[in-house]
């Protein structure tokens, strides 16, 4: 899979403050790549730089393998975390507005606005003003100017704030499908649980500094700690305490009715999973087993925690 998106070693500091320090990520097309980090590490600054807003001390940006360009605005929709709709005018004079100038004929535009505006059912909205949108409405119209020009890269920061659930999972579904029709996406938000459910990769910044990249999958992996959760069936009252005598076990309940155990099993250095349910089913019947693996939750806090 080739990157529509390479930052190499971008540096960027305000007077004494170093906002990134020689910071590289990779966005792969067709993904989701989730841009993670406390306040202030340095997220926002690195996303003006892509959008040319600000210019990096050093370091280089490239799209598609080319150095970015003014062009290259043309292939990238932005939506900010502040959303930047002008009050006083009318949603569709606006909407058409800033296609042309992202590159779209005023035909072109309406056209494609036509279609986003009948799929989000807002149809009577053409010829309100944004000031009198509730902030929910408005961000549906932030959201279609941001991505009717069908960019190659689309950027969401905090893409639900301000929505509700049935909004947000709207909006989610479209971005989806967004990523599924070939467009490549930068996803910058604190709401680990979306992190979850869409992206695919990911990265982490933490005080300026890049301490996490890769596929959030293969991230996963390396946070395991080989705990399990066990449910055992057994009339041995002193199972945990003999089990505790070959793996570190922590009880999480027991039920009475059919002399269930759960608990957490860490294994030790050189033990194996096989070696874990060999033991197991010496001592009770299994019924339930199942590794457990870290939160995007986890891996962050854990991550900034060790990096601080």
């Amino acid at each position: 899979m080739k990157d529509v998106l390479t930052v190499e070693n971008i540096t960027k500091t305000y007077g004494n403050f170093t906002a990134l320090n020689k910071v590289s990520i990779a966005i792969p097309k067709g993904s989701i790549f989730g841009l993670l980090g406390p306040n202030g590490a340095g997220k926002t600054s690195l996303i003006r730089i892509i959008n040319q807003i600000t210019l990096p001390d050093s370091g280089t940006i490239y799209i598609d393998g080319k150095p970015l360009q003014p062009n290259h605005i043309q292939d990238i929709g932005y939506l900010p975390e502040e959303r930047g709709l002008y009050k006083s005018m009318k949603v569709g004079e606006q909407a058409i507005y800033l296609a042309q100038l992202k590159g779209m004929s005023k035909q072109e535009a309406k056209q494609k606005l036509q279609m986003w505006f009948e799929k989000f059912g807002i149809n009577d909205w053409w010829n309100k003003k944004i000031q009198e949108l509730s902030k929910g409405m408005a961000q549906k119209v932030q959201f279609i100017v941001t991505v009717m020009h069908e960019p190659k890269l689309l950027i969401f920061d905090e893409p639900f704030s301000g929505f509700d659930p049935i909004n947000a999972n709207l909006i989610k579904d479209e971005i989806l499908k967004l990523r599924d029709q070939g467009a490549s996406i930068i996803f910058s938000t604190h709401r680990m649980e979306s992190v979850e459910e869409m992206c695919d990769y990911i990265a982490l910044i933490n005080k300026s500094n890049k301490i996490l990249d890769g596929k959030l999958s293969d991230i996963k992996h390396q946070f395991k700690e080989n705990k399990f959760e066990v449910g055992l069936i057994s009339e041995n009252e002193n199972l945990i305490n003999e089990m505790q005598e070959k793996f570190e076990v922590t009880s999480l309940s027991k039920d009475s009715e059919n002399n269930e155990q759960r608990m957490i099993v860490t294994l030790n250095n050189g033990d194996t999973t096989k070696d874990l349910i060999k033991y197991l089913n010496s001592k009770a019947q299994i019924n339930h087993f199942s590794e457990i693996i870290p939160s995007a939750n986890d891996i962050f806090l854990k991550s900034v925690a060790n990096h601080e």
